[in-house]
């Protein structure tokens, strides 16, 4: 079984009331000739798979610039979580995240949500995303 080693952003803002938000994304279907996986549809901090030779942070910062062609800045670790999908494992480490310049336009998610912190429970997240969730929900 593939296993893959990925960063995730979670990336805030203070929403006009003061509360914090967090940006999260929903994940496209499967690829054309690609097998469905138990992550399609779901909800996901965004990021993807570290590069040989990267930090964490430098292959956070490169799938934000890649994905949506924003710039973050990445700040404190949050937490790391092994998860095994029935086809792939992954090690995935996640970073609180600001934006530094851009919008966060959507170019491969199917639908993005700022959400405040009791708000994330509510979406149907892929399952190595739903500790980190619990984590920054509290």
């Amino acid at each position: 079984m593939p296993h893959y080693e990925v960063v995730a952003a979670v990336i805030t803002r203070s929403s006009e009331d003061g509360t914090t938000e967090i940006f999260c994304a929903q994940r496209p279907g499967p690829k054309p000739g690609k097998e469905p996986n138990e992550t399609n549809y779901k909800w996901e901090f965004p990021g993807g798979k570290m590069e040989p030779g990267e930090t964490r942070q430098q292959a956070l910062a490169r799938e934000i610039r890649e994905e949506f062609g924003t710039e973050i800045a990445v700040g404190s670790y949050i937490m790391t979580v092994e998860h095994e999908y029935a086809s792939f494992s992954i090690t995935m480490h996640a970073f609180y995240c600001t934006v530094q310049k851009g919008s966060l336009p959507l170019k491969e998610h199917l639908d993005s949500k700022w959400l405040s912190r009791p708000e994330l429970g509510q979406l149907d997240w892929a399952a190595a995303d739903i500790p980190v969730m619990k984590a920054v929900a509290e």
